[in-house]
């Protein structure tokens, strides 16, 4: 059996072993410190771990819009999909626009599972005089890195509930994931962003010298939010007493979407199968270690989303197994 370290919440994410490998995948996922970042790297961890002939070698960094389309390529295995990433390359739409391959492209990636983002935590202080996110006007934010999925969809979380526009009536900086949070620690932002399936690391490190309270509107209801939450996005509940220093009193409403992993369509179908079947049979020995697992499901991930098919040995699976 090949020795495996598990290193996601460290920081950088590596994988595999120093023995030669039957296959090896390349997978390419976002930041290492991000929490899908972390469920793609435990994925890999226990495949890797579990089937002998395969090992699953993780990068951590860049963009998912543009991991699809080196997947799409062939130049990767592995990336983070999303329902919507995907119909706007099949569009040749947003980010795509300018990528004339674009549409025929979109249908080299399938998906291999979905799970949760993980529930969209606007987080304050806990002595903080803002207490709900219409509070927020006048406040300097971190809402994500600007222009990205992160960023548009807190951005857009907000306006649609509160009617607040970043960048007029609430000044959101521009800074990565590591800066972002790095002002939130040292206090230079009132307001920090961060989607995740608790317990969220960055939460914990926070919680540990300070108070938080994780902030929702007044008000989730109405036609501009149901519009912004559309097909897959979908309203979802941070109960209180997630963390030591918390100090919410009752659940605060937010957010939450789908994305999942993403794979190239002309992997073998057998070994799809495997890879899948190999995670979802060892998924539950690691739940102790990583409580935040047990948000995965195969009943999440063999759900249908958008424009994506599943790869045929994932859907394979899902099937022996009375899901899809």
């Amino acid at each position: 059996m090949k020795r495996f370290a598990f290193t996601a919440l460290a920081g950088l994410i590596l994988a595999g072993s120093a023995s030669a490998q039957d296959t090896t995948l390349k997978m390419q996922t976002i930041e290492p410190s991000l929490g899908q970042a972390i469920t793609m790297a435990t994925f890999a961890n226990i495949v890797t771990d579990k089937l002998d002939d395969v090992s699953i070698e993780v990068a951590g960094g860049g963009a998912a819009t543009l991991h699809q389309m080196e997947t799409a390529r062939g130049n990767l295995d592995m990336y983070m999909i999303s329902p919507t990433i995907h119909i706007l390359m099949s569009n040749g739409a947003a980010m795509y626009k300018n990528e004339p391959e674009a549409p025929e492209l979109a249908k080299n990636v399938q998906v291999l599972m979905w799970f949760p983002y993980g529930q969209y935590h606007f987080a304050v202080r806990g002595d903080s005089d803002i207490t709900v996110l219409d509070d927020i006007e006048g406040a300097t934010v971190f809402l994500g890195p600007q222009g990205g999925g992160a960023y548009n969809a807190a951005k857009g979380w907000i306006e649609a509930t509160t009617g607040l526009v970043a960048g007029e009536d609430y000044d959101a900086i521009k800074a990565n994931w590591a800066t972002g949070f790095q002002s939130f620690l040292d206090g230079k932002v009132e307001m920090y962003v961060n989607g995740c399936i608790d317990p969220c690391q960055q939460f914990i490190q926070f919680t540990e010298t300070e108070t938080v309270r994780f902030i929702g509107p007044e008000d989730d209801q109405g036609e501009e939010v149901d519009k912004f939450l559309g097909k897959f996005r979908q309203r979802a509940e941070i109960p209180a007493g997630l963390y030591e220093n918390q100090v919410n009193d009752g659940p605060v409403m937010s957010n939450d979407t789908a994305v999942g992993i993403g794979v190239r369509a002309d992997l073998d179908e057998e070994l799809v199968y495997r890879i899948t079947k190999a995670f979802w049979e060892n998924l539950g020995s690691i739940t102790t270690d990583a409580p935040w697992a047990k948000a995965l499901s195969p009943e999440y991930a063999a759900q249908t989303l958008g424009t994506a098919t599943f790869h045929p040995g994932a859907a394979r699976y899902y099937k022996e197994i009375g899901v899809q």
